[in-house]
């Protein structure tokens, strides 16, 4: 497995990712319904693009996962569901972590896998909001190594 920064986002790439985000979505966010999802998922190719910085997980010529980043916070990292378990998720971070520094994250309080992770990585919740940052019902945890 390597892990390779994009430099250079394609239309098939995209597509791909955003593919991997709906499955991994569809895994973890048992909160959301699927009208939700479905409306969420219109304005994913665009969060792609506006990451600072872009990579992703590769085995075998297919991608399994990818991490954005804007400055030191994780703004986004879905893995395709099948290979959760395997340390891609840590290996992605640790990449951010070695590259860009990163030590945040924001992350769904109801998507209690996440926030297992996050914090198994050694995230420490500082703040807490009801609603996400559209104003939905969705409270947030903010985060920091």
């Amino acid at each position: 497995m390597k892990i390779i920064e994009v430099t250079n986002q394609n239309k098939a790439l995209t597509t791909n990712l955003v593919d991997i985000w709906e499955k991994s979505v569809l895994a973890t966010h048992d909160f959301l319904s699927t009208e939700e999802v479905a409306t969420i998922k219109k304005y994913v190719p665009q969060a792609i693009a506006e990451v600072e910085h872009l990579a992703v997980a590769e085995e075998d010529g297919s991608t399994l996962g990818f991490i954005g980043i804007d400055q030191h916070r994780i703004e986004m990292l879905f893995l395709d569901p099948d290979i959760r378990g395997r340390g891609l998720g840590k290996k992605l971070i640790q990449f951010m972590i070695d590259n860009y520094h990163v030590d945040s994250v924001t992350v769904n309080e109801q998507n209690s896998q996440a926030v297992g992770f996050y914090q198994h990585l050694g995230f420490k919740t500082y703040q807490r909001t009801d609603l996400d940052e559209e104003g939905n019902p969705y409270p947030l945890l903010y985060m920091k190594m």
